[in-house]
């Protein structure tokens, strides 16, 4: 398939997060499993001198370079000239399709493309931030998203004004594979714990941290033998919280130790004996049946997820691979399942990834849906 597909990422936007950078590494390489040629657009900030310029590219490359996909990158940058190596918005703009992950990139450069597609992976909030004039997001052929329930009768969560499309959160299998874990390995995941991020809705505002998600479920260590670990991005001044996670028995890494980089993290989850995760409170309140990039990351190496419930879904299952809890039983009770017949759960796993989440077919959908 001769077609070159430039996806507008923001590897910039958090350099020390490994699974920030898999989000746009499992879209890249499903469409180059396609024969599709890939270009990542990536912006730096006016404010950044020449030295952080070459520095970020020097990352870039590092970090690409296994994927082969070093020698794909378009730099939106007002520094000249651009770094050797480095496409421009011209290679860029030439590409077929434009898949826009990036809500403020301007009109005036998604014009410059032939067509492009918007991808929402913040469903419900991303439509409640343009409804409210948060977020203005520049007009698109096509709106994509990964919530099942955006803008459907009945939904709490509006259209905004846009016909939205619906995919999915997709997992290069290729480089996925399953791999096991030592009988001691916790049940992990990798997160932000803290962050200044409010939502107001009918009944006021609230704090949509992942903090937030966890704090009805952080006595669960306490009541299962089976190890849970959380890899958060803490800082120093927050030791007083991780002594309290760990009071509470939970095991705690640092993010940026054991997830800093793509390698880094897809080791880490690779090493886990599986998931278990809260959702942020959006997530349950909105019932946008969302769920993570991550998670799919952790179904496609064969480890089966318990993750928080957050509405009822068209393909999602509640046990079998994966597990959605709604309440402190149930996690429980799926946790406890999980460990009772551990070989059947990792190779359901690996089966729904395969069946939903794999990224040839994901990527091969978004192309028909936009007439590709």
């Amino acid at each position: 398939m001769s077609l070159t597909i430039c996806i507008s990422s923001d590897m910039t936007g958090y350099p020390g997060g490994g699974g920030h950078q898999w989000v746009f590494l499992n879209w890249a390489l499903g469409f180059l499993s396609l024969g599709c040629r890939v270009i990542l657009l990536e912006r730096i900030p006016k404010s950044w001198p020449r030295d952080a310029v070459d520095s970020m590219w020097s990352k870039w490359t590092q970090w690409l370079a296994p994927y082969g996909l070093d020698r794909s990158v378009a730099v939106l940058s007002h520094s000249t000239p651009l770094p050797s190596g480095c496409l421009t918005l011209e290679d860029a703009t030439a590409a077929d399709l434009l898949l826009n992950f990036r809500y403020g990139l301007s009109q005036e450069i998604v014009n410059r493309f032939r067509r492009t597609g918007l991808v929402d992976i913040d469903p419900g909030l991303l439509q409640l931030w343009i409804s409210a004039g948060q977020v203005e997001v520049a007009k698109h052929d096509h709106y994509f998203t990964t919530g099942e329930t955006v803008g459907r009768p009945g939904s709490g969560i509006p259209s905004a004004g846009l016909e939205w499309r619906r995919t999915r959160p997709c997992v290069a299998l290729d480089w996925w594979p399953v791999q096991s874990a030592a009988d001691d390995a916790p049940f992990t995941t990798v997160s932000h714990w803290y962050a200044d991020e409010w939502v107001v809705d009918e009944q006021g505002p609230y704090s949509n941290d992942k903090r937030s998600g966890f704090l009805p479920f952080l006595d669960l260590p306490g009541r299962t033998s089976i190890p849970l670990e959380l890899a958060l991005c803490l800082g120093s001044s927050e030791e007083e919280e991780r002594a309290s996670l760990v009071k509470q028995g939970w095991h705690i890494k640092h993010s940026s130790e054991v997830a800093g980089s793509a390698e880094a993290y897809r080791q880490y989850i690779q090493n886990s004996r599986g998931e278990f995760c809260c959702a942020k409170p959006s997530c349950v309140r909105l019932q946008n049946a969302w769920i993570s990039d991550r998670t799919v990351c952790y179904l496609a190496s064969g480890k089966p997820a318990v993750v928080q419930d957050t509405g009822p879904s068209s393909y999602l299952p509640d046990a079998e691979g994966l597990f959605r809890f709604r309440n402190h039983d149930d996690a429980l009770r799926s946790l406890e399942a999980v460990a009772a017949d551990y070989p059947k759960q990792c190779s359901r796993a690996r089966a729904l990834a395969a069946e939903y989440f794999d990224a040839k077919k994901v990527a091969k959908e978004v192309l028909e849906n936009a007439q590709i």
